[in-house]
């Protein structure tokens, strides 16, 4: 059965995101998601039932998100968000690990950071 897979990888992710400095991953009601938030901006969107279409959306560099769904038939355009900037990945997927989906949550974060400004930026480095 899938469930359990799934709901051990929606609580991996939302504590991985969860780690990221200044990052935080709450549900979001409105949405009915776990949101990944960095000053406001969100990096990350994430099923908040457990079901066979449960999945992740996180933003990439268009061309490697073309070479992830050319790769990978778990990988899909993002769901409700820029095609070319987002992918959404199956939480159900075999072809890929939790390993591989962290790298991916954590190049979300840095591209969404690097677009933050520089003040803010600054002082997350100074606090840190």
């Amino acid at each position: 059965m899938f469930e359990p897979q799934i709901k051990a990888r929606i609580k991996h992710f939302q504590q991985f995101g969860n780690s990221l400095p200044h990052a935080k991953v709450y549900y979001r009601n409105d949405w009915d998601v776990y949101y990944f938030d960095l000053q406001g901006k969100m990096f990350g969107l994430m099923s908040s039932t457990i079901s066979e279409n449960s999945i992740i959306t996180l933003k990439g560099e268009p061309e490697s998100n073309i070479s992830l769904r050319e790769m990978y038939s778990d990988v899909t355009f993002g769901y409700h968000v820029n095609k070319r900037h987002w992918n959404s990945i199956k939480l159900i997927t075999s072809e890929i690990s939790d390993q591989e989906i962290d790298k991916m949550i954590e190049n979300s974060y840095q591209l969404v950071f690097n677009k933050l400004p520089l003040s803010v930026r600054k002082s997350f480095t100074e606090s840190d």
